[in-house]
């Protein structure tokens, strides 16, 4: 769905429509959503995948970070690719998994937090927001069966409490509320112990965000379908910081920074990675 359709679209809803677009579309014209369209008969050709999301609580809020690799098979597809997005001003969305369909769902719950904004005339609660993901996660079933799935990783605040959450989904859209810390995509198990020994409560967000970093330079050493900082490319991870100010990305300078601190830090104590 371009951008073009989708204004389309939501100029034809009315105040008293349903407050879904996700709703509207499939009883209007299902073929629009990612998971609408009908696939071809025989064996789905390889497509690029979204690897690895990790996402961690500090004190006001949380941080959301991605790398920026996607593979096709053995082969790197693409090295600049973004997984990590706001959903809005309040909430990011990371995914991991087939790349094309990941980034139409991110869309599709975009325009879904948009339109219930404009409709209702208030914000989706977080909790609202993280089972509509799930939704919209449980109707892509059919394409997940075929080798086509999303596992997204979603994060935010309510503007009344100034604590993060995160929310992590399986294939189905089943959904689950994490603490403290979590990790999702090929790396998620190399990340997820690197979260488990740096993560300490009440941080705050400088320190969330060098964690963050950290843990997915230390995926990237173990998981070959991890990128890690590109330092020749000058390539960072995309990371995010929600608060009840809103969702922030983090500037490539200030990354590299930390990268390079990282990095020197480990190169003086001699360590392997």
């Amino acid at each position: 769905m371009d951008a073009q359709q989708r204004e389309s679209l939501l100029g034809q809803v009315t105040a008293g429509a349903s407050s879904s677009f996700l709703d509207y579309v499939s009883a209007t014209n299902p073929a629009l959503l990612p998971f609408g369209r009908p696939l071809p008969a025989g064996t789905m050709p390889a497509t690029p995948h979204g690897t690895t999301i990790v996402a961690l609580t500090f004190d006001g809020g949380v941080v959301m970070a991605g790398d920026r690799r996607a593979t096709m098979g053995s082969m790197i597809a693409n090295r600049h690719i973004e997984k990590v997005f706001p959903a809005d001003r309040f909430s990011v969305l990371g995914i991991a998994g087939t790349a094309g369909i990941a980034i139409d769902i991110v869309r599709l719950f975009q325009v879904e937090l948009e339109h219930y904004e404009k409709i209702e005339g208030t914000l989706l609660s977080l909790e609202g927001k993280a089972n509509r993901l799930g939704a919209m996660i449980r109707a892509n079933l059919p394409m997940a069966l075929q080798g086509l799935s999303v596992i997204p990783l979603f994060a935010g605040v309510e503007t009344s409490q100034p604590q993060g959450r995160l929310f992590s989904y399986d294939v189905t859209g089943g959904r689950y509320e994490e603490l403290e810390h979590h990790s999702v995509g090929s790396g998620s198990v190399f990340a997820r112990g690197a979260l488990k020994k740096l993560w300490r409560p009440a941080m705050d967000v400088q320190q969330a965000v060098a964690v963050a970093v950290e843990s997915l330079l230390d995926a990237s050493d173990d998981d070959s379908a991890t990128g890690g900082p590109d330092l020749v490319r000058r390539l960072w991870p995309v990371v995010y910081t929600v608060t009840p100010d809103g969702a922030t990305r983090v500037g490539d300078d200030r990354l590299a920074a930390m990268v390079h601190t990282i990095v020197d830090r480990r190169t003086l104590e001699g360590r392997e990675a």
